[in-house]
């Protein structure tokens, strides 16, 4: 029997307040690595059974060495009088990530050297790292830098760069079957509310959800530290990644764009089900060709591993003005989008689990609906959103063995909801069977 695949309203709603959860995480400072990442995945294990993983710095991942851990307590820049102008207490963006520990006074020009502003935006305060450059860096808005013609300040930065372990969470719901579908977001940015926090909190959600559903397919969620946690989990799970059946790499999903999905390398059926879910959505949409810049799917596609992984986003990275700024806030991420973008992927995942390939019983000619009671029953679907006459056509004329259900959706360009309730009809009268090909 097919699992039934329309949800009521309060299924397609989230368990938990989308927008709350990116409020609670805001304000906690996480890099690469450190306390600040601990926290966060201390805050999602309240939602999700996390397992946490710790690799020791040092550690060689693929063609790279887990990093120093980076812990920071403050940072200041002060007049020689004492008139504190930038504290990172007041804002985490205020101090590259990475900066190792300063402590003196400093002439304006060589201050200059290390002051990140944004011309172009005067009241913003950029988000910048270093980390692997062995040195340290203040961003502040553009606007403030310019008053500040003293000839020496006092810089203070209270950092520690040591021995430690790089952080990652992961969430596994087993399936019926070996097969897996990868979710996977970052969780290294500080205080930037779409370009990490609506990933990781959409996810969560997510994850809670699969966890009440019957499953065909197991669905593993990681929370990673950009690039260095993706070579890390990569590293440790080589030998398994065959199972790695559909991917998605989640971020930037809380702004009012639209939805923009960058393809796999491959071009793997995640493309198809994405698109096809997109098309179907109502919303504003684009699918991209895949590149080799952009978040974690350029890890997983890489060449010598090419895993069906493409990324999710609704602004896409470096385009909108608050992408890396301290514009990038509460307000820039919106409650309703956030929804929109849980529905969205919600809907892939279930297209996922449920495509399947069948095949008539008896496929010489078209059955007779009406003495099986198929009009009747088409005529309920209808009354809920679901099946047309036409619809069970389509499955009926290619279930074939050779076309899934998302086949079927595509050629008859509509939902895949309402081919996979023709289906179901069609399987509790005996009309089709599950055929040995997997979709």
């Amino acid at each position: 029997m097919l699992d039934k695949v329309t949800s009521t309203v309060a299924e397609r709603r989230p368990a938990i307040d989308l927008h709350s959860l990116v409020a609670e995480l805001f304000p906690i400072n996480r890099s690469l690595t450190g306390a600040g990442v601990r926290q966060t995945l201390d805050i999602i294990a309240r939602y999700v059974d996390l397992t946490i993983h710790e690799v020791p710095t040092g550690t060689p991942v693929l063609d790279w060495h887990v990093p120093a851990e980076w812990n920071i307590r403050g940072a200041t820049i002060s007049t020689l009088s004492g008139r504190r102008l930038v504290d990172f207490a007041d804002n985490n963006l205020h101090v590259m990530g990475y900066s190792k520990p300063f402590h003196g006074v400093l002439s304006r020009a060589e201050l200059a050297r290390h002051v990140h502003t944004l011309p172009d935006q005067p009241d913003l305060i950029p988000y910048r790292t270093g980390y692997y450059a062995d040195d340290w860096g203040f961003c502040l808005p553009d606007r403030l830098w310019r008053t500040m013609t003293d000839d020496s300040y006092r810089v203070e930065i209270d950092s520690e760069l040591k021995q430690g372990a790089l952080t990652y969470g992961e969430f596994f719901v087993p399936g019926e079957t070996e097969n897996e579908v990868l979710i996977t977001c970052h969780i290294c940015h500080p205080s930037l509310a779409n370009d990490n926090l609506s990933g990781i909190s959409v996810m969560t959600a997510l994850a809670m959800r699969q966890m009440r559903q019957t499953r065909r397919l197991g669905y593993r969620f990681l929370l990673l530290p950009a690039t260095i946690g993706a070579l890390a989990w990569l590293d440790r799970n080589e030998s398994r990644l065959d199972r790695v059946a559909h991917g998605l790499v989640l971020t930037c999903l809380g702004d009012s764009n639209g939805f923009h999905y960058k393809q796999s390398r491959k071009g793997a059926p995640i493309d198809r089900a994405v698109a096809h879910v997109l098309k179907h959505s109502g919303h504003r949409h684009e699918v991209l060709p895949f590149s080799p810049y952009g978040y974690d799917e350029r890890q997983f596609c890489s060449p010598g591993l090419d895993l069906p992984v493409g990324c999710l986003m609704r602004g896409v990275h470096g385009t909108f003005p608050e992408y890396h700024t301290s514009a990038d806030n509460l307000d820039f991420v919106k409650p309703d989008r956030l929804d929109e973008s849980y529905v969205v992927i919600e809907q892939v995942l279930d297209l996922l689990d449920h495509d399947r390939v069948y095949e008539r019983v008896d496929g010489r000619g078209e059955p007779q609906l009406g003495r099986r009671g198929l009009y009747r029953a088409i005529a309920g679907q209808r009354e809920a959103g679901g099946a047309t006459q036409m619809d069970l056509l389509w499955v009926l004329n290619l279930a074939d063995g050779k076309h899934s259900l998302l086949d079927m959706a595509i050629r008859a360009d509509v939902p895949f909801a309402r081919i996979e309730a023709a289906a179901r009809l069609a399987l509790d009268a005996n009309l089709i069977r599950p055929s040995e090909a997997r979709a």
